[in-house]
């Protein structure tokens, strides 16, 4: 039997925020030459990924200058903290505009962040801006990287089912291009200067209420023995991104076994899923699942589309597709959102139109 919210659970909006600086694909090439061309023969060989990367633009939170200069923990984290706050409300604020819910009605707050530290959390930091009520109910979370825009809107969705009306804001911040290192020319480094940008998404939940599209089932999968194929390594000056070269062929080779699974605890065959809609980790990682799942080349388009305009922005880029998606395709009769992240973790969420 399907595992289903114990209320339904309806998505009232969704919205998305991006900071101001635009950073080309050809300008991060410079600034990786920049960075890392004269202390390694070897940049050239490495900075094909640029090219490859299916990226032309991406958002971030720091002028280019900001880049170029050592920075340590505490420098990092005081532009996180300035940043991510400020995302969070833009963010909040439309997604509330667009279900037309105020802040005070809000009962939960479900946030997502794995790239800074803040303590007290994000959504505490903006409540004060924000109008929340003194008794919402806080849930930070830490740790779930691209995972995080899934897991988190899984979770936002079971906690409003628990009482009828409730309302639930999930909000998920990354500022990925903050994490960019100086002291250490690796592949991953190179890489992630290929592939990272800065971005927000924001939900809207409530239960026992109508809406347009339904949120069901979320669940996970873990492999084991796989710690070192994402993630971050927390040392001097800052977060180190850990990206294996297995994640293509891990994600080929395992997709298709794991998301049966998720879509047998939904009570669906993956032959009765609409559309996948993805998190764009990188273009060799669209063309995987895209392998894995049987599905033909190119129909993951809204993602290739969002990785080309906003790079890889961690936990919210699957809601950016999610996005693209519902405006230019309207809701297909049901979607399973899906992202991978450390663990090596993958995270499904099944949404329907509403009948």
């Amino acid at each position: 039997m399907p595992e289903s919210p114990a209320i339904p659970v309806a998505l009232l909006s969704l919205a998305t925020a991006v900071p101001d600086g635009v950073l080309t694909q050809d300008g991060a090439k410079q600034l990786a030459r920049r960075l890392f061309g004269r202390r390694a023969a070897d940049f050239e060989r490495l900075s094909p990924v640029f090219d490859n990367a299916g990226i032309a633009t991406r958002r971030i939170v720091q002028p280019l200058e900001w880049y170029e200069r050592d920075h340590g923990w505490s420098e990092r984290n005081r532009v996180y903290l300035e940043a991510a706050e400020q995302l969070y409300i833009a963010a909040a604020r439309k997604a509330l505009d667009q279900a037309g819910v105020s802040a005070g009605e809000v009962d939960v707050l479900v946030t997502v962040s794995t790239t800074g530290i803040a303590t007290p959390s994000l959504e505490a930091r903006a409540a004060d801006e924000m109008g929340f009520r003194r008794d919402v109910e806080r849930v930070p979370i830490f740790g779930l990287g691209c995972a995080g825009g899934v897991s988190g809107l899984a979770l936002a969705g079971r906690l409003a089912s628990t009482a009828p009306g409730r309302t639930v804001l999930f909000v998920t911040v990354e500022l990925c291009s903050i994490s960019i290192r100086l002291d250490k020319l690796t592949k991953a480094n190179i890489v992630a200067t290929a592939l990272f940008g800065d971005g927000a998404a924001a939900c809207v939940l409530r239960s026992g209420v109508s809406g347009k599209i339904a949120v069901r089932a979320g669940s996970e999968i873990l492999w084991p023995g796989t710690l070192r194929i994402m993630g971050w390594d927390v040392d001097d000056p800052g977060l180190g991104v850990i990206f294996d070269r297995a994640i293509p062929p891990f994600v080929e080779e395992n997709m298709a076994d794991g998301v049966r699974q998720m879509a047998a605890k939904a009570g669906l065959a993956v032959q009765d899923i609409s559309r996948f809609t993805c998190h764009p980790g990188g273009a060799k990682v669209i063309a995987a699942l895209e392998q894995s799942l049987a599905l033909s080349e190119g129909t993951l388009d809204h993602e290739r589309a969002v990785l080309n305009e906003y790079g890889n922005m961690s936990a919210p880029t699957v809601l950016f597709v999610l996005e693209r998606l519902l405006a230019l395709d309207g809701m297909p009769e049901n979607t399973m959102l899906l992202a991978l992240g450390p663990g090596f973790t993958a995270s499904g969420l099944l949404l329907s139109r509403a009948a």
